[in-house]
């Protein structure tokens, strides 16, 4: 449901004397109410799925403590790092000796990957290791403006709304806008968001993307 704000008509009251006797005006101003609705929706947001390859946005990291998986959110700077993702299928790390570390049964490294996803799981088909990965010069995008002026607790509880769904890695709220990252975005994920909360308040980015 998408939330709406509405405004309530300021109200003037003119208080006189019974007796005809002249009495002090009393002005009670006007009143502005905001009725916030509800930062919340009954649909869930759309889980996309891309109908060809893709590839991680920059360098990921390839996390295997028993079963190799894909780190698309936050890795925590420990050693060895710990971050957990969807399942990597088909890794083999026999394939990239010298692009990894290694303490006792846990294995780990940072590539640009290319491959497949299916919603649940990623199959790389190409994977340049970070020491050899030359990013290109990213395009600046600027943050939109949001349509709606939702105040900072409704922000917080649409993150919270968001966090956790199928296809979101995330939700913050930040200056007027909720950020939200997914696994995969075509726009479709967008377009749900600026009908559901109004267009410019919540920004979708994609941690992977059409291969080109």
């Amino acid at each position: 449901m998408r939330a709406s704000l509405f405004t309530a008509a300021a109200t003037l009251v003119l208080a006189a004397s019974a007796c005809g006797v002249d009495g002090d005006d009393g002005d009670d101003g006007d009143h502005v109410a905001r009725d916030p609705g509800t930062s919340s929706s009954s649909v869930p947001p759309p889980v996309v799925v891309p109908d060809g390859p893709v590839r991680t946005v920059g360098l990921a990291t390839v996390m295997d403590t028993g079963s190799p998986e894909l780190c698309l959110g936050d890795v925590a700077e420990s050693y060895p790092p710990q971050c957990s993702g969807p399942p990597l299928t088909g890794w083999d790390w026999g394939a990239h000796h010298g692009s990894y570390d290694e303490q006792g049964e846990v294995r780990w490294g940072t590539y640009a990957l290319t491959g497949t996803w299916d919603g649940a799981a990623f199959t790389a088909t190409d994977a340049v290791p970070g020491a050899l990965y030359d990013p290109a010069m990213p395009t600046p995008t600027p943050t939109p403006v949001p349509t709606t002026a939702y105040d900072e607790s409704e922000l917080a509880g649409i993150a919270a709304d968001l966090r956790g769904a199928d296809g979101v890695l995330g939700a913050s709220p930040v200056e007027g806008h909720v950020l939200l990252d997914a696994y995969y975005d075509d726009g479709t994920l967008q377009d749900w968001a600026d009908q559901t909360y109004d267009a410019g308040v919540v920004v979708v980015s994609s941690a992977l993307v059409d291969a080109d």
